[in-house]
């Protein structure tokens, strides 16, 4: 068995080939199972990295396969900087993980998130948060294995619920 290398960075939204990547690993995503089994819509594929660059509060992380001949995107950590009220400093959400089928196992969600916390102290952020599926049982493992844990201030309170309202019209995907 050959063992893959991989290329690990902050994406740059001014890149073709990066912009490229985070939209198909991205459609990849959203056309899984885990992504809602529908395509981006034509709007999203248009306009996700230009959005996602007028925002300062918002990174990507890519991973490539360098093992072969060129560098080919198979990982993809959108990251978006919200705030902790409590800690009364940034947090950075880990908004999508995304790692082809193909190379999944070979440990890229971690060496992407590895950066993600990286990047985020650099922020000065307080702490990292991301919402999983529960029945996404190799995404709980990574997350758990990397020292996520569930949210709860109290336990008598019981742990966090991840919920969500729609403003307007619901897009094609979420």
């Amino acid at each position: 068995m050959t063992l893959n290398t991989f290329e690990v960075l902050q994406a740059d939204y001014t890149n073709p080939l990066h912009a490229q990547a985070i939209v198909n690993l991205l459609d990849a995503y959203a056309q899984d199972p885990a992504g809602g089994a529908k395509a981006l819509s034509d709007f999203a594929k248009t306009c996700l990295v230009q959005e996602l660059a007028k925002r300062p509060q918002a990174f990507s992380v890519l991973a490539f396969d360098v093992s072969t001949h060129g560098a080919v995107p198979v990982g993809l950590v959108n990251c978006i900087e919200g705030f902790s009220t409590f800690a009364c400093k940034p947090l950075v959400n880990v908004h999508d993980v995304v790692v082809l089928g193909s190379h999944r196992g070979q440990r890229v969600g971690q060496k992407m998130l590895a950066l993600a916390e990286q990047i985020a102290s650099q922020r000065g952020a307080c702490k990292l948060t991301l919402e999983v599926l529960s029945r996404n049982a190799s995404a709980v493992t990574l997350y758990e294995r990397i020292g996520f844990a569930g949210y709860q201030l109290d336990p008598a309170m019981g742990s966090a619920l991840f919920m969500q309202k729609w403003l307007g019209a619901a897009p094609d995907a979420s």
